[in-house]
């Protein structure tokens, strides 16, 4: 690219060329710029939470590398790794004792990382306020991958949850309030998590991406359609129907079925 205009002196191409660089760079930066998506699971658990039971190897909430939500094969943690568009990076597990495990993946095509948090399944209630701490934009949470740092937790552009609707078993006193911007979006794929999260959502500031109006499989196939139509900066209605078609795909339950399932917006 020519830097100069043609008549300009020596002294003057001096002088307006790092400035015309600076200006390319920063365009660069901007059209690079990082987009952090943090999903937390709430580890499948026969014992510790009201669910349909599960076979004892899968419903384990206290081992991560079997679960139906994290180690099984449509779990968070196998499938992204399996999957084309995710990258697996180096992490390390956080330091609170009922985080089990973490896996970051970086977008294969974009600047985006996702976090995704394992959470021991007795400990589902705090999964479910730290989803609204993060939600209502607190406890952001400076990561370092790849070279650079991103920020996770409330500082994330997109939080997710995964798991049991805890919602439907215990009541939240604490309220999460939080301002719309920066925008902040949520994914809930649990069961019916329109309804019971809808009042303790809207204080936070956030605005839902996907949640769901009925009972459901939240297995990671539809939330790997949903994220990479976000990554894609898809508008609302795609992000929702493509996590609808995979839902069908795998779940047999009529297009029609997956789309009063999981639905966008307020």
């Amino acid at each position: 690219m020519e830097l100069v205009t043609i008549g300009m002196n020596m002294h003057s191409m001096t002088m307006r060329k790092p400035c015309l660089l600076f200006a390319i760079g920063t365009s660069v930066l901007l059209q690079a710029q990082v987009r952090v998506a943090h999903v937390l699971v709430a580890l499948c658990d026969n014992e510790h939470q009201g669910i349909v039971k599960v076979p004892p190897g899968i419903g384990n909430g206290q081992k991560p590398s079997t679960n139906l939500y994290w180690g099984a094969g449509y779990g968070v943690k196998t499938h992204f790794t399996r999957s084309e568009e995710w990258v697996a990076v180096p992490s390390t597990r956080p330091s609170t004792p009922h985080i089990l495990d973490r896996a970051i993946w970086k977008h294969r095509d974009s600047a985006v990382y996702l976090v995704a948090d394992a959470y021991d399944g007795r400990n589902i209630r705090e999964a479910t306020e730290d989803l609204l701490r993060f939600s209502s934009g607190e406890m952001p949470e400076r990561i370092a991958v790849d070279g650079r740092t991103i920020i996770a937790g409330g500082g994330a552009q997109l939080i997710g949850y995964v798991g049991h609707d805890g919602l439907m078993d215990f009541a939240l006193t604490e309220r999460f309030e939080g301002s719309p911007e920066p925008e902040r979006r949520t994914i809930i794929l649990a069961c019916i998590s329109k309804h019971y999260f809808t009042p303790h959502l809207r204080a936070t500031g956030a605005s839902p991406l996907l949640w769901t109006t009925g009972l459901m499989a939240p297995e990671a196939y539809t939330l790997k359609a949903a994220l990479n139509a976000w990554v894609a900066r898809s508008e609302d209605g795609v992000v929702r129907e493509r996590a609808a078609v995979a839902y069908d795909k795998y779940q047999h339950c009529g297009i029609k079925g997956a789309r009063r399932l999981l639905v966008t917006g307020w």
